[in-house]
């Protein structure tokens, strides 16, 4: 089966200008770098990943030329496999667990060993996985991202009916609309989420819960209902000048980057980003790539009280970007559109507090301000349902079966947990996938919900 990686893209997208960080390994590469792997007995790679695949194995398959099993190896563990690949940190998680970290030499190229055996599984069009004997249950899942896609694929494998619904026209959440190209495109994405629903569950794209259909209607036509709906869009600063033309949202700003042929940054000589984690590095590098000739990260504290990955800010310094510490926004300027950015000095005072000395303010010329403080949670729009509990913005669930407080309701990824990795979101769809599971063999005396 071929797989088609720009179904329902447009050509021209910007991000295809971005190139690929970390290419494909050949043949002759895979094998070499396979062979440096010491197939360690304790394997702490494997404690580090989040899904648990067995990396010694799947990387001596590759150098017994395996391949095939190589990748039946990593999609049994984690079926979104192929984009944790290009998107994990490996850097924090399985390489950076290798032995070969403590001998100072260099890890093993663990994600790009996974990215060779799962494209050769794609590109050959191989199927390890099958449907399961009908249940005549059927399950809701809300959002077509990872965790929803895990948890319907493996719904699926165990003979369950499984039914996403997506407000947006493309499947596949953040990996389509927000990963950094240079990680991972659109495209590939898409050739993923065609891959993982082969299996035989249904994506209703463009249907919005909450507007076109109710928690009340899923309900009654399911028996079990899982939340994958991630988080909002990207919070406001409240700051003057924030709606000018050329300031929006770091996460809205990539969406239009990766998905949207009319976005450009032609003409864009200066750009200002607001924060300091994993989404803020990742617009700068996109910046830099694209061309844009000044690009600045703009941060409230120092470089130690940064949630973005060390390596990676070390990266987008190599590339040219500069860092602003100790700089608040006060306000952005421009008359239709933005001009710069207002900023403050600020400090920590002996209570640890940050202080802002608005007396001592200086203007960032700028074309472009993105904001990257975060994103609205999304887990208020389920608040509402009887026993579901929302903690700081996280939907409460049950860490090892993903239930909520509603037996009938189970959630993760990002609503879950605040907004972790894509491997965090595939482990946790898989485990409520279980334990969706477990609850209907319980209720297996009960009429399925289409035979009510």
């Amino acid at each position: 089966m071929t797989l088609s990686p720009r179904a329902g893209l447009a050509d021209g997208r910007l991000e295809c200008a971005i190139p690929d960080h970390k290419p494909l390994l050949t043949e002759t590469q895979a094998v070499s770098e396979a062979n440096r792997c010491l197939y360690c007995h304790d394997a702490p790679c494997i404690q580090a990943c989040p899904t648990g695949i067995n990396i010694p194995e799947f990387i001596r398959r590759i150098a017994t030329g395996n391949v095939a099993g190589s990748a039946e190896t990593i999609l049994e563990a984690n079926i979104l496999g192929h984009s944790c690949a290009s998107v994990c940190p490996v850097e924090v998680l399985c390489a950076g667990s290798c032995v070969y970290n403590e001998m100072e030499q260099p890890a093993i190229q663990i994600g790009r060993l996974q990215r060779y055996a799962t494209t050769h599984a794609y590109d050959a069009g191989m199927r390890f996985f099958t449907k399961g004997a009908p249940t005549g249950r059927k399950i809701a899942l809300v959002g077509a991202g990872p965790a929803s896609l895990a948890c319907a694929h493996e719904l699926t494998r165990l003979g369950h009916e499984a039914i996403i619904y997506e407000g947006r026209e493309l499947a596949g959440g953040l990996n389509t609309t927000g990963v950094a190209p240079y990680k991972l495109q659109a495209g590939e994405s898409l050739r993923e989420v065609a891959y993982v629903q082969a299996i035989g569950f249904t994506i209703r794209n463009g249907v919005h819960v909450g507007r076109d259909v109710t928690f009340a209607d899923l309900e009654r036509d399911h028996d079990a209902v899982f939340l994958g709906i991630g988080l909002g869009p990207d919070s406001r600063l409240s700051m003057p000048g924030e709606d000018l033309e050329g300031c929006e949202g770091a996460v809205a700003f990539i969406e239009r980057m990766k998905n949207d042929p009319a976005c450009s940054v032609a003409g864009i000589r200066r750009a200002l980003v607001v924060g300091g984690g994993n989404t803020a590095i990742d617009a700068v590098r996109e910046l830099r790539a694209l061309g844009v000739p000044e690009v600045t990260m703009v941060y409230r504290r120092g470089e130690a009280e940064m949630s973005g990955y060390a390596h990676e800010l070390a990266q987008a310094l190599q590339e040219g970007v500069k860092v602003r510490y100790w700089s608040a926004p006060l306000a952005v300027t421009g008359e239709d559109r933005v001009t710069g950015l207002q900023v403050a000095p600020t400090r920590v005072d002996a209570e640890g507090r940050l202080v802002i000395d608005e007396t001592q303010t200086s203007m960032l010329p700028a074309d472009l301000v993105l904001k990257a403080t975060g994103q609205e949670k999304l887990a208020a729009m389920v608040a509402g349902i009887a026993g579901i509990a929302v903690d700081k913005g996280r939907i409460r669930v049950d860490a090892a079966t993903g239930q909520t407080g509603h037996p009938r309701y189970f959630a993760g990824g990002d609503c879950a947990n605040g907004g972790k990795e894509v491997v965090n979101a595939a482990a946790e769809g898989k485990r409520a996938a279980q334990g969706i599971h477990a609850l209907l063999t319980t209720q297996a005396g009960t009429a399925p919900a289409a035979a009510r």
